[in-house]
């Protein structure tokens, strides 16, 4: 692949980012058009580059002719930036025709957004330098905040979601700045060539460990700084939406792998991966239980995808202990489970998200309490929503099963690192993938069933009609390529065997074909071709079992009303209140576990003896750590607000005096480093 290649696609990426607003803006609609077109044709192109440079080989680092004043930008292509860019081009390619098709007359800064976030992903992960890294984060960070940054005056939610989205931005941004300025030193040279050659050592090891820790997680969403995400997703347009969910988080995890696996270097102890390995189990439990308490579909999708990332985050930091315990292949195994799983949810997430989109669009809501029965009004919708939903919910032989297997694998066979604290602490990491498997297979039953099965929950469910033929081909190409990602896991890990190389400093686990993986020689064999197999024959085997036993033709007969009365006449469609709600449906696990940790209480309301009128039930959580992390903030905010009016008072001479002190210990701090040095 050319370097020339990767200018234009950067080149397109920016023109698209500037020439947004005022295509957006324009007052035909076909020119509105023109920005989600060049979207997808940017997209398909980033995914091309990305598929040439694994089968291939990587190009050779592109230097720009502009940069910051110390050094020119600097673009390359590696087997790990290709593997998630592989995933922007083919998520980014679906938001926007979803985008040309549903979203064409959005306002100028709605549509603004999804090529913003695009380019912005596009130059973080062909960035070679420090710089050109943080460039792209910061258009990433401007993209999420662009669009809700002028809401209506009296819907503050929005502006506030975009407000709490910038803050996580901006401290993620001088977290990562602050780590690359201390990988690189006093060298000045910020390339991630010269930063791979001197990694870091002592204490400036574990200040960038905590500040990569604090800045990827902030942009990822990892607990505790996951509250800005779900309070976010809701709000943004369909496509930009699915486009975070499936994508950004991945692309912050990549700069964690970057700097800590690929530029931290292979010498570092063991407990280089822990805090990620932590952060990363309790992160998938938490998602996932939030999933299932949600009422909002968006919300359902957002909080299911921080468990999910919360995987692929863990799987990174056991591949970096397991490299660092000198046991390459299983810590090739680990980054190969975070790697799949990384692809394979960011094109289910897509495909679920989208969907979404398309039932707010056609039934009129979101609201798990205002849908039902879609599957009669949209069967190919709901054909391939069950397909994400058995992807979401790591069900054989779809894209999540793959990846848990593969992750459930290392983890077990981590007992071979000496340390008892690393194997109590694995054996807790085994057990929170097991209890966040089973909260996301919850969550995602939940979601499908009462969006999809029983019978309209409002009168505009009723509307519903599928969508056009392009959104039905690509959505059932997003179903089929979750289940070409399970099916086919071998070949893929062969095609990131670059991305393995450098994550974990192996090529790969021990067997890997076309038919089978295995995490050992004499370890027990994934063959997913034969479940697939076994599944669609059992499948055909009950449908032919069914057809002998019951020869008459299908007739739908009333629905059952759970043995509530007859609905009245004003209800010809039955009586919402008959069928299980959102609420219902999670209150056992509302009072096991949310109580806990998310806050969660039910207020019951009894009329008092003689009155007719019925008993209420009202449930309500919150994620207290949230409010937590903002109220320091908030107190801080007050009291320098109180110091600002005091200085005030202060004469000319106080303020001159104190500009003097402080330049004096600016000029002392850099003599003392310079002296360092």
């Amino acid at each position: 692949m050319p370097p020339a290649l990767l200018l234009g696609l950067l080149l397109l990426a920016a023109l698209l980012a500037v020439a947004a607003p005022f295509l957006a803006a324009a007052a035909r609609p076909r020119l509105g058009r023109l920005v989600p077109a060049a979207c997808i044709l940017a997209a398909l192109g980033l995914a091309g580059c990305a598929a040439s440079a694994l089968a291939l080989g990587a190009p050779e680092p592109l230097l720009l002719p502009f940069g910051p004043p110390w050094g020119p930008m600097s673009l390359a292509l590696d087997g790990l930036s290709a593997w998630f860019l592989l995933l922007l081009g083919l998520s980014g390619a679906a938001c926007a025709l979803f985008a040309a098709l549903r979203e064409a007359a959005a306002p100028p800064r709605q549509a603004a957004g999804l090529p913003l976030l695009l380019a912005g992903l596009a130059l973080t992960l062909l960035a070679a330098d420090g710089f050109s890294l943080l460039l792209g984060l910061g258009l990433t960070a401007l993209a999420l905040w662009l669009p809700l940054a002028a809401g209506e005056a009296e819907d503050a939610a929005p502006r506030l979601a975009a407000g709490l989205a910038l803050g996580f931005s901006l401290f993620s941004l001088a977290c990562l700045a602050t780590a690359i300025g201390l990988l690189a030193g006093t060298a000045g040279d910020l390339s991630f060539a010269a930063l791979r050659a001197a990694p870091p050592q002592g204490w400036q090891a574990a200040a960038v460990m905590a500040l990569v820790m604090l800045g990827a997680g902030a942009g990822a969403g990892l607990l505790p700084l996951h509250g800005w995400l779900p309070l976010l997703q809701p709000h943004l347009p369909a496509s930009t939406g699915a486009l975070l969910s499936a994508v950004v988080g991945k692309v912050f995890l990549y700069v964690a792998a970057r700097l800590l696996l690929d530029i931290g270097g292979p010498a570092q102890p063991l407990g280089w991966g822990v805090p990620l390995l932590a952060a990363g189990a309790a992160t998938a439990v938490f998602g996932a239980l939030r999933a299932t308490q949600e009422g909002d579909a968006r919300s359902i999708l957002a909080c299911a995808g921080l468990g999910h990332l919360g995987l692929v985050a863990l799987a990174f930091g056991l591949s970096a202990s397991l490299r660092a315990a000198d046991l390459g292949a299983l810590a090739a195994l680990a980054a190969g489970a975070g790697l799949l799983h990384a692809l394979g949810h960011g094109l289910f997430q897509t495909l679920l998200t989208l969907v979404v989109g398309e039932i707010q669009h056609s039934a009129g809501s979101r609201r798990l309490d205002r849908l039902g029965g879609l599957i009669h009004a949209m069967p190919a919708v709901a054909l391939a929503a069950i397909a994400g939903c058995a992807a979401a919910a790591a069900l054989p032989p779809m894209a999540g099963f793959a990846g848990n297997w593969l992750l459930l694998q290392a983890l077990l066979a981590a007992w071979r690192v000496g340390e008892l604290g690393f194997q109590v602490l694995v054996a807790a990491a085994v057990a929170s993938v097991g209890v966040a498997a089973s909260l996301g297979a919850l969550a995602m039953l939940r979601f499908w069933a009462l969006a999809f099965l029983g019978r309209p929950r409002a009168p505009r469910t009723l509307g519903a009609q599928e969508p056009p033929r392009a959104l039905r081909f690509l959505f059932l190409a997003l179903a089929g390529a979750a289940g070409g990602i399970g099916i086919l896991p071998g070949p893929l890990l062969q095609l990131a065997t670059p991305a393995l190389s450098l994550v974990s400093g192996h090529a790969g686990p021990a067997e890997i074909s076309v038919w089978s993986v295995s995490a050992a020689a004499a370890a027990s064999d994934y063959r997913p071709l034969g479940i697939a197999l076994l599944l669609a024959v059992a499948f055909l085997g009950l449908v032919a079992l069914l057809r002998q036993i019951s020869p008459r033709a299908t007739v739908r007969g009333p629905a059952w009303d759970g043995g509530f009365a007859a609905p009245p006449p004003h209800l010809p469609f039955g009586e919402p209140l008959t069928q299980p709600s959102a609420l219902g449906f999670a209150q056992p696990l509302r009072r096991m576990l949310a109580r806990r940790l998310l806050a969660a209480r039910e207020d019951i309301t009894l009329p008092p003896p003689g009155d007719t009128g019925p008993a209420r039930l009202q449930s309500h959580f919150h994620d207290p750590l949230l409010p937590a992390l903002l109220a320091p903030l908030l107190r801080a905010r007050a009291a320098c607000a109180d110091q600002a009016e005091r200085l005030r008072d202060l004469s000319i001479r106080h303020l001159l005096g104190m500009v003097f002190f402080l330049i004096l210990a600016l000029l002392g701090v850099l003599a003392w480093w310079g002296g360092g040095a």
